[in-house]
């Protein structure tokens, strides 16, 4: 991946572990904080230790606005798990490829988040797959565990926290589903998006969602013929619709269409559900890059 790999892994010293991360889209409708789906679209990051220092490299996606100090979400993820494995990490070289768009709702900061904490737990010879410790470091990162646990494990994941203690359940989607992502080109702010939501919810859309979100499971998993009506939400999309008025037009469009359609995460990306990985005809997606993903099965991977 690197012109100079070949330095690294004989340097003095180095450890080197390449992670390949993925994407990922959570809520897929009424499952708030609690449905995750891993994408084929990944950041590929390189995380060699040394004898001291910090030395970082981004290319790709947010190369021009991310920390190029300790503030590195994958730097901070790295050490994080560095010091829950009681692994000490005198210095680090940290290289990016970034393929997945920031602050589009496609989990670019739980990828990091994970591509971290898989790194550590590598270099200590552990696969963060395989370890509880891995997703309880990566959702204390991320407040909540639907994208990590997605880029953690691939597939579906249904995410769900008891006190201080994160869960997550992997599930197999169906093998006809094939998702296609409509990326505008201005991003969107996860914080601000969260502040237009209520504190409360009426009872009766708080039950609409719990169906939606039972169903969605199924669908996903088994009945996709029951995704149009799986993918409905009350709970918290038309409340944002402010912060991206276009997004939610797309999203109507496409359900008119009898499209599978949501916002991805935060937004502003629309995730739709496809059979074939094309959209209807003469629905206007002039202003977004429309990509055809793979659902990503594995998860985080580490060489």
């Amino acid at each position: 991946m690197w012109a100079d790999d070949e330095h690294l892994v004989n340097g003095g010293g180095m450890t080197v572990v390449r992670v390949r991360v993925p994407a990922s889209t959570a809520n897929l409708g009424s499952g708030f904080d609690a449905l995750g789906l891993a994408l084929g679209l990944y950041d590929e990051v390189e995380v060699a230790t040394a004898d001291e220092g910090l030395r970082i490299e981004v290319h790709g996606e947010g190369a021009s606005e991310v920390a190029l100090d300790e503030g590195h979400l994958v730097v901070r993820a790295v050490l994080a798990g560095a010091a829950q494995l009681g692994m000490a990490v005198p210095g680090l070289t940290v290289r990016c490829a970034n393929a997945i768009p920031h602050a589009r709702g496609l989990g670019s900061s739980a990828a990091a988040i994970v591509a971290g904490v898989a790194a550590a737990y590598a270099l200590a010879g552990l696969d963060a797959r395989k370890e509880p410790g891995a997703l309880q470091l990566a959702a204390r990162f991320e407040g909540h565990a639907d994208n990590v646990a997605a880029s953690l494990f691939g597939g579906l994941v249904l995410a769900w926290q008891d006190n201080e203690q994160f869960e997550a359940l992997r599930l197999e989607p169906h093998e006809s589903v094939r998702p296609v992502v409509c990326i505008p080109e201005h991003p969107s702010a996860t914080a601000t998006t969260r502040g237009l939501l209520p504190e409360r919810v009426p009872h009766v859309d708080a039950a609409f969602a719990a169906a939606r979100c039972a169903l969605a499971v199924q669908a996903i998993t088994t009945r996709p013929d029951l995704l149009l009506p799986a993918t409905q939400d009350r709970l918290h999309q038309d409340y944002r619709e402010q912060a991206w008025p276009d997004t939610m037009r797309l999203v109507r469009e496409l359900r008119d269409a009898g499209v599978p359609a949501t916002v991805s995460g935060a937004g502003p990306t629309v995730f739709a559900f496809t059979s074939d990985g094309t959209l209807p005809p003469g629905v206007d997606t002039a202003d977004y890059r429309v990509l055809e993903l793979p659902v990503d099965r594995t998860g985080v991977r580490c060489d």
